[in-house]
């Protein structure tokens, strides 16, 4: 597939490193048509990384959160983060947060209670929050329930099937797709795009990880969003200048940035 940088993209969940080859990353993702990219904090160290790229590069924004692999460091670290940049209009969303039963790298009890935390941060400060579930649905769900789900929520890497698709739908959340919707084996994760509406779906790279088909064994980069994209317009049977116009358009209102 030639990806046209005619047409718009947002990669709204990537994970950028301020080393010596982030301008080559940035010129790329140019050249491919993204426009604004969402490169995402997991802890306070990293939250900071990111909220420092933004304020150096027009084209990047900035979230803050504990992921849920390092939740038994306590959210303080992070909670210092988010008062330094009350009002700072590049920092844009909570997290990533949630819930990872999958490795458990953290106690499950102190894992719901972070992820609950940050539910509270967003809807205190008025933010998107951007979560992380993976082998842990129901509890997600329940959490998110319990909690008052913000207005603005999104599935970010969303890996479930058509039902946790409809769960999300029914409480208002977003699902952002990755390169995974590319993989051979993510034929729950393809039904599930098929089901939703293209309103509801953003994309995103999630990069350097998930490189997506026909690059995977390569590092993944914000450039590859439109091969995203495309497998969404193939499952949705429309154009792919319309997905890039409606994920585009849906990400700046999710996250409150202005057009390009």
């Amino acid at each position: 597939m030639s990806l046209t940088p005619s047409l718009q993209w947002i990669d709204n969940h990537c994970h950028l490193e301020d080393d010596l080859s982030l301008g080559s990353v940035l010129a790329a993702s140019s050249e491919a048509g993204v426009t604004q990219m969402i490169t995402v904090g997991t802890d306070a160290v990293s939250s900071a990384s990111c909220v420092a790229l933004a304020a150096q590069y027009e084209q990047v924004w900035a979230t803050v959160g504990l992921h849920p692999h390092d939740a038994a460091e306590g959210l303080d670290a992070v909670l210092e983060v988010v008062k330094a940049n009350a009002g700072n209009t590049k920092m844009v969303a909570i997290g990533e947060c949630g819930l990872d039963y999958h490795y458990d790298h953290a106690p499950r009890q102190i894992q719901r209670k972070v992820f609950a935390q940050q539910i509270a941060l967003a809807h205190e400060y008025d933010l998107p929050l951007v979560i992380h579930t993976r082998n842990a649905w129901e509890e997600t769900f329940e959490i998110l329930d319990a909690e008052s789900i913000p207005t603005r929520t999104v599935f970010h890497c969303f890996t479930g099937g058509v039902d946790e698709a409809a769960g999300c739908i029914e409480r208002g959340a977003l699902l952002s797709i990755s390169g995974i919707v590319t993989f051979p084996s993510a034929d729950d994760v393809r039904s599930a795009v098929s089901s939703t509406p293209l309103s509801a779906l953003m994309v995103e790279t999630d990069s350097p990880f998930l490189t997506p088909v026909p690059h995977r064994g390569k590092p993944n980069t914000p450039a590859m969003v439109g091969l995203i994209g495309a497998e969404i317009a193939r499952l949705h049977e429309v154009g792919l200048s319309i997905v890039a116009n409606e994920t585009t358009a849906t990400a700046l209102q999710f996250y409150g940035l202005d057009a390009p």
